[in-house]
């Protein structure tokens, strides 16, 4: 392995390669905070963990959006680059204490809308299998996304069904690509939304949801409006929070969903920070939690990352993700694969047979 970048490597590389393509104000901001060593002392505050750029960037920001930086407020609003970074620089030396207050006790929190539709089609074929008239969802490791609410949202796949709640402000339209149409079954009631995860979110908090909303470059306006639709979809139904590991909590999840519903754990993206050996704890622990009760688990994670599930052959890393479906009822053990997806949901196909 190569020796670790140092922090002015560290910002330089984010503006000059990371947010280059994305956001051209943090990259910007990044190579300004790289060259300036008073900046970087200051960032030297915060845990040594905890000063990676885009929490760093993000923590700025949500002291612009709860008016206590008003001078970066107003270089982000007006879009002025060269202001934004003098006024970047500056904020960070005045709040160095509140910068790193910030990024000791935050994570960088995105909400992913696309991943539902690959989600959806995955949850109405666990409870069509399993003959499931309703379902609890549990996110494992998902507090601010929208996994939980997946059948709040309408999604319009272009090869044909129209999935989902025509009228949500989230509307989705994934590319599916491959010979096998995606299924047209809906998601039956959902009867109770958890979201476990060792730092919850709660988007109905101000706070919560401010730093949510800081967490996006301000110069994303498209996404803005994404995560704004996504609020308030989770606002209209808000989950059952449970703050925890959730290989250690995915009892009580369970627990959680009424009798006579199926409980759906999803991960997505979740497992690939686990070692192997949590891996197939989390795997064990669904089994356990699923005694004396049907249980489902759906899965988007890299090649390989999902113990049990198959991989089509297809090598790690191979730039794509699998989207996995294992079934435990009684002493029964189901593990398939139904489909692949790529770019975080918004290309799908579906592989299952019907």
């Amino acid at each position: 392995m190569g020796r670790a970048r140092t922090p002015a490597e560290a910002y330089r590389h984010f503006g000059e390669v990371d947010a280059a393509g994305t956001s051209p104000l943090y990259a910007r901001v990044a190579v300004a905070l790289s060259g300036s060593d008073e900046a970087l002392r200051a960032v030297e505050d915060a845990p040594a963990r905890r000063r990676q750029p885009p929490l760093v960037l993000a923590a700025l920001h949500d002291l612009a959006l709860a008016g206590r930086a008003p001078a970066l407020a107003d270089a982000y609003a007006a879009g002025d680059l060269d202001a934004a970074c003098h006024a970047a620089i500056e904020t960070l030396l005045r709040m160095s204490d509140e910068v790193a207050a910030i990024v000791g006790r935050r994570r960088v929190r995105t909400v992913d809308t696309a991943r539902c539709a690959v989600l959806y089609p995955a949850v109405a074929e666990a409870a069509h299998r399993l003959g499931a008239d309703a379902v609890g969802l549990i996110g494992a490791g998902s507090s601010a996304g929208l996994d939980g609410h997946l059948d709040r949202v309408g999604i319009a796949y272009d090869d044909g069904p129209v999935l989902g709640d025509p009228s949500s402000p989230v509307q989705l339209s994934p590319t599916v690509v491959g010979d096998r149409p995606v299924p047209a079954r809906a998601v039956p009631e959902v009867v109770a939304r958890v979201a476990v995860d060792p730092h919850p979110v709660d988007l109905a908090d101000p706070d919560d949801a401010r730093w949510v909303r800081a967490c996006l470059a301000p110069d994303r306006p498209d996404r803005l409006a994404e995560l704004e639709a996504a609020l308030a979809v989770v606002a209209s139904a808000p989950p059952l929070l449970l703050g925890g590991d959730p290989v250690d909590r995915l009892p009580d999840a369970v627990a959680r969903v009424p009798e006579g519903a199926l409980p759906v754990v999803t991960t997505t993206w979740t497992l690939s920070t686990f070692s192997p050996e949590r891996r197939q704890r989390f795997l064990d622990r669904l089994g356990e939690a699923a005694a004396g009760r049907p249980l489902a688990w759906v899965s988007v994670e890299g090649v390989g990352v999902a113990p049990s599930i198959p991989t089509f052959g297809d090598r790690p890393a191979s730039g794509h993700s699998i989207l996995g479906l294992a079934l435990f009822d009684g002493d029964s053990r189901q593990a398939d694969a139904v489909g692949r997806c790529w770019s975080r949901g918004r290309l799908l196909s579906w592989l299952a047979d019907g």
